[in-house]
């Protein structure tokens, strides 16, 4: 049975496959959702679209607590964490051009994903002022900058509302791009993936070094994680039967806020350690997504 190879395995008796696939029964060449199949079964058994949304933001959002738990239990050196922060750095900027902002203007058109993007900008930046003013203005940097909550009450409530605030756009074009194909980027995923693993690291290591406690640091993390899954979840079902244009519109607000989160925490914490080697660690980012892409595509 011909099969979308992306997110396919065989065990034991059965063949997954939580995207495409062509059957043999009706119209040839007919696509259909498939979950379960015994193998050469001509049968569809099928695996809803919301249910994946839901289970790729999730699988995303645990690379936060991958990188979390990789921080916490090793004192990784803050220069390894800037190149890992620059390199998924790279890796957003190449989503943003090629996975979102490009497609959404070929679904959509031109005005409503400027206004789009434009309008994910501002609102990513006028709340991350009001929760830098909380104390969460530092919240990805992994050195001594991240207030404790002696220093600054009420800053640990503003961390996880700002770390909620930078997950949520990238969940949420998670299951708008089920839309499209019936089946998640893998491009789109892996650098949803990559960029979350450094975050989890250079967050975690400042958290540690303001005195936030373990069960603080992997709740956090760990409830952001099932979040970014609602998130992708709420971006498929809001959007499933939606036109073309206010598709493309909630796409590019989510591709303007990751723009505008990139430049406001993470490219800092990059420049902080890495300084010379910045700019090349990102370029390297941003081509292995670009080789993602057209691979995936």
């Amino acid at each position: 049975m011909p099969q979308d190879p992306v997110n396919s395995w065989r065990r034991a008796e059965f063949h997954y496959s939580g995207c495409l696939a062509l059957t043999g029964s009706g119209q040839a060449g007919a696509r259909v959702q498939v979950g379960w199949l015994p193998l050469g079964s001509r049968e569809a058994v099928h695996m809803p679209l919301w249910l994946q949304a839901l289970m790729w933001g999730t699988v995303a959002g645990a690379a936060l607590v991958l990188g979390a738990a990789m921080s916490w239990r090793w004192n990784l050196p803050s220069k390894l964490v800037s190149s890992i922060m620059s390199f998924g750095a790279g890796v957003l900027i190449s989503a943003l051009a090629f996975e979102l902002v490009g497609e959404a203007v070929e679904g959509g058109g031109l005005w409503p994903t400027v206004a789009g993007f434009l309008a994910g900008a501002v609102v990513y930046v006028t709340a991350n002022m009001m929760l830098s003013r909380a104390g969460a203005k530092h919240r990805k940097r992994s050195g001594n900058q991240q207030p404790s909550e002696s220093d600054s009450p009420g800053s640990g409530s503003a961390i996880a509302v700002g770390a909620l605030l930078d997950g949520v756009p990238e969940s949420v074009v998670l299951g708008v791009g089920l839309l499209a194909g019936g089946a998640v980027s893998p491009a789109m995923m892996a650098a949803v993936f990559i960029s979350n693993v450094p975050e989890g690291l250079s967050g975690t290591a400042g958290m540690k070094k303001a005195g936030r406690s373990a069960r603080y640091v992997f709740g956090l993390w760990g409830g952001i994680a099932l979040l970014c899954g609602v998130a992708s979840l709420i971006g498929y079902v809001v959007l499933e039967n939606a036109p073309g244009s206010v598709v493309a519109f909630i796409t590019a607000i989510a591709a303007g806020g990751i723009l505008a989160m990139l430049a406001d925490t993470m490219i800092p914490e990059a420049f902080e350690e890495h300084h010379n080697l910045t700019g090349l660690t990102a370029s390297v980012g941003f081509l292995a997504a670009f080789t993602i892409h057209h691979l995936g595509g």
